[in-house]
């Protein structure tokens, strides 16, 4: 096959969002309804297993019906025998995009609770989706969250052939203990994966993702959850719960984690209360009042006193906790624990400072600092992946992802731009180099990567489309020009060129008398 951008009935095509080991998507407009759709489009047509796994996602979620799922609008066949799923584009990024960052509780809270109420849609319909990740939840223009990519989801009930091979399918770092082992899934499988999503929102880092596969398995079965800080004490044993190593111990199904999740408040809610009325009694006499008004009046004063003294103790309080919090925060960063270990890192100190004050000037400039020394590793990663042609693999340890993830930090940055232009550029001369070797099919590959980096690429733009010439230019056949046929099979010398006569009677009177 020597051309990506595909022609699909009713849709026009504009650019390719993104590929898979399953399928590549692109963004579309349906022409009927001039609506904005992402076209899913099967890798290949060989392999029948990925086949129906491709159409039994398009099935599934065509069935089920909640907010936070992605819609399905269309489901065919492409002119080359693929198949292809139209859903609902949403532009608003994913959660991977936000790793390392620190949400609120109560937005991390209201994630999980979107989330959950799609997954108890989900099985409710006896199916399990068996990948919950940040990379399958992605964000609407208005901030809520949809679950996608059900390619891997299977009915409970059902036997599933890779789990029977001893197959782990899903991604490790958010694997149950019990998908870790490939043992059999239910819906508290897919909990547990939210738990971890919790975790990371909570804390900025997944703490079971190791440097290896078998680490992170081995976490997964082994670690105990992480224990929160003091500030996120309310939110521990609905955490504990979720993450439980043991399904039996986790929530039997999604609408009891909603309703965990509903009765919990934010930790100053308990300040709020209104306290039961005080029972008033009999009114006393004018002289009792009036004793008892001296009285309450000494007593008044006193309690003024106090309360001075608790309030301006409570400041002291106050103001010694966030000095401490910015020292080890600044302690921290002088080390470059930017954002590791968990609940030890500049980051958290800086945050649990502005928890206390939330204008603290100390604090904004701390995480500023936090935020530059961040973008600076990246970039230095990023640099040192492009130098190695390591241009969009591995997915989280690429050019391609450093320079995103700065630009998701910072979106103006000049040196992620920058970046990003010279891995269009690299792209550019791989894919002329497979042309020289005509390698047509791997030159149209770079060429698309190089779009996926950067979408506005002039040249690669340029050699995308002119690639069906270029193909068709070299494999034309060549016609070469023929030498002129010789009627004597050696070539005369210049004497014997003297001697033979053009006319065939004076070369045979000159044989006759020669004699």
């Amino acid at each position: 096959m020597t051309q990506r951008m595909l022609e699909v009935p009713g849709y026009r095509l504009h650019k390719r969002l993104g590929k898979g080991g399953m399928a590549e998507v692109y963004l579309a407009t349906q022409l009927s309804l001039d609506r904005e759709v992402a076209i899913k489009v099967l890798l290949r047509t060989e392999d029948a297993a990925f086949t129906e796994r491709f159409i039994q996602e398009g099935h599934i979620v065509a069935s089920l019906r909640h907010p936070a799922i992605i819609t399905i609008h269309d489901i065919g066949l492409i002119a080359d025998g693929r198949h292809y799923l139209a859903m609902e584009y949403i532009g608003g990024g994913d959660l991977a995009q936000h790793r390392g960052i620190v949400f609120s509780p109560s937005r991390a809270l209201d994630i999980v609770r979107q989330l959950a109420g799609g997954l108890a849609v989900v099985h409710d319909g006896g199916l399990v989706h068996r990948d919950v990740k940040p990379a399958n939840i992605l964000f609407r223009d208005d901030s809520s969250v949809v679950l996608t990519d059900f390619g891997v989801a299977k009915a409970v009930e059902l036997d599933n052939e890779l789990t029977h091979f001893g197959i782990a399918v899903g991604s490790p770092a958010y694997s149950s203990p019990e998908q870790a082992q490939c043992q059999s899934l239910d819906a508290r499988s897919d909990i547990y994966s939210l738990g971890v999503i919790l975790a990371e929102m909570l804390i900025g880092t997944n703490p079971f993702r190791a440097a290896s596969y078998p680490q992170t398995v081995l976490n997964h079965v082994q670690m105990p959850p992480p224990e929160l800080p003091p500030a996120l004490a309310p939110y521990q044993a609905l955490l504990d719960r979720m993450l439980a190593k043991q399904p039996d111990e986790r929530f039997r199904n999604c609408r009891e984690l909603l309703e965990a999740i509903d009765t919990l408040t934010e930790p100053d809610m308990d300040l709020t209360r209104i306290a039961p009325a005080v029972a008033i009694g009999n009114q006393p006499s004018r002289r009792r009042r009036g004793l008892r008004v001296g009285r309450l009046g000494a007593v008044s004063a006193a309690l003024l006193v106090m309360v001075a003294m608790g309030a301006g103790g409570y400041q002291w309080l106050q103001f010694s906790r966030i000095s401490n919090l910015l020292e080890q925060g600044a302690s921290r960063l002088a080390a470059g624990q930017l954002t590791a270990p968990a609940f030890d890192n500049a980051d958290y100190y800086y945050r649990q400072a502005l928890r206390l004050d939330a204008d603290n000037t100390r604090a904004l400039e701390g995480l500023r600092r936090v935020l530059d020394a961040r973008i600076a590793d990246a970039l230095a990663l990023a640099a040192q992946r492009l130098a190695s042609d390591q241009l969009l693999e591995p997915a989280e340890d690429s050019a391609v992802h450093y320079y995103r993830q700065v630009l998701g930090w910072l979106p103006g940055n000049e040196a992620a731009r920058e970046g990003l232009i010279q891995v269009g550029e690299r792209y550019v001369a791989l894919a002329e180099a497979a042309y020289g070797r005509r390698e047509f099919a791997l030159a149209l590959e770079y060429i698309q990567q190089g779009l996926d980096a950067v979408p506005e690429q002039a040249t690669l733009l340029a050699l995308r489309d002119e690639h069906p010439k270029r193909v068709a230019k070299a494999r034309a056949p060549r016609v070469a020009a023929r030498p002129a046929v010789s009627t004597s099979r050696a070539p005369a010398s210049p004497a014997q060129t003297a001697q033979a006569p053009a006319n065939p009677v004076k070369r045979l009177w000159n044989r006759i008398f020669d004699q």
